[in-house]
């Protein structure tokens, strides 16, 4: 294994979390913090003699601008960077600005004591950098996650069992799983989608409050409605849900209609939301009336789930490695012989478009 360490540089407005966050970060034995500073424009001379992996910016950071410095550094190099701010500006302009300038992972900037952030926040930190660590081809030899720990199953939250759906006994609908590099992949998709296009129902791994953001932001650019799921919403065409940060979210079906259940649980695959939950959920309930997408992310959440999906005959398809930021998830879903088709994130949107008028998702 080798013992290269992930290079990471800070710039956050507050001195205090420079501390903390770096305090979080060099806790971890495979990540090292190479610079922390406010200025932006020093963090770029620093940036070029050493190059980072992953770049962590407070994107309302004042001098320069933190979305100036991300759009400056992405034309010299594009860079994993994680957004950290305080949760009082999530749903602002400059955060929906940054999820379009190529943020892949968001992490709330911490506001309590050190301590508290070091036990809650510390290892969700470092998580989002070891992720964003490894949508960089270089980063392959990079020290893996820990994946020792015990994880949960989506059985916490909902029993494994056969489909109940008879195909063409109910309205069809779209299931999408995705986490690192997914927002860019989800507007890629969505922005392309007309009105008439099928219920669709996603699970995007973000911490709480940043998927109202993303839902928000994407909705303003889509022709269908985007939003964040509410517990006891339809499932209607020309409508995707977003499962909110936090909390699991379910199928549910009334008759020949489908609304969502948004739950609290425990984790399921270190994720909450699951998207493991929520397919398992589509296979029970919609079953042949469903298409399950696994795109862009690392780990395995979702694998299990799409192939669950596919033996309840669901339609299945998983992003191809080249065009995902991270490969980790649609790889373990192809493994498992869950997709029933591998596509380009380009070809994804025409996928669901055929899948809407005919229920074939081959055009």
């Amino acid at each position: 294994m080798s013992d290269r360490k992930i290079k990471v540089v800070i710039v956050d407005d507050s001195a205090l979390a420079r501390q903390m966050i770096g305090q979080a970060l060099t806790a971890d034995a495979g990540i090292e913090v190479t610079a922390t500073t406010a200025d932006p424009s020093l963090a770029l001379e620093q940036m070029r003699r050493q190059w980072p992996d992953v770049l962590i910016v407070d994107i309302e950071t004042p001098r320069l601008g933190g979305l100036a410095f991300l759009r400056q550094v992405m034309a010299e190099r594009s860079t994993p960077v994680v957004a950290c701010s305080t949760p009082a500006m999530v749903g602002t302009p400059a955060h929906r600005e940054a999820l379009a300038a190529g943020v892949v992972g968001v992490v709330s900037r911490p506001h309590a004591g050190l301590r508290a952030f070091l036990d809650q926040g510390g290892r969700e930190l470092v998580r989002a950098v070891r992720s964003a660590a490894r949508g960089r081809p270089a980063s392959a030899s990079l020290p893996p996650l820990d994946l020792l720990r015990p994880q949960n199953s989506a059985d916490v939250m909902l029993a494994a069992g056969p489909s109940t759906a008879v195909a063409g006994s109910g309205e069809q609908i779209i299931a999408i799983g995705a986490s690192t590099g997914g927002t860019q992949a989800l507007e890629a998709v969505l922005t392309q989608l007309p009105a008439s296009c099928k219920g669709i129902v996603i699970v995007q791994h973000m911490p709480e409050r940043f998927t109202a953001m993303l839902a928000q932001r994407l909705n303003d650019l889509c022709q269908i409605e985007i939003r964040e799921a509410g517990d006891g919403d339809r499932v209607l065409p020309g409508r995707a849900l977003i499962a909110p940060g936090g909390k699991h979210m379910m199928l549910r079906r009334n008759g020949t209609q489908y609304l969502v259940e948004v739950a609290d649980g425990p984790l399921v695959n270190r994720h909450r939301p699951s998207v493991d939950v929520l397919f398992r959920s589509v296979a029970r309930y919609a079953g042949a009336n469903a298409l399950g997408i696994l795109m862009t992310g690392m780990g395995d959440d979702g694998a299990r789930g799409l192939k669950e999906m596919r033996d309840s005959g669901a339609k299945t398809i998983a992003q191809d490695e080249a065009t995902c930021v991270v490969f980790g998830m649609p790889r373990e879903a192809i493994r498992r012989g869950a997709a029933e088709q591998t596509l380009a994130l380009a070809q994804i949107p025409a996928a669901l478009m055929a899948f809407s008028r005919t229920g074939n998702p081959v055009a």
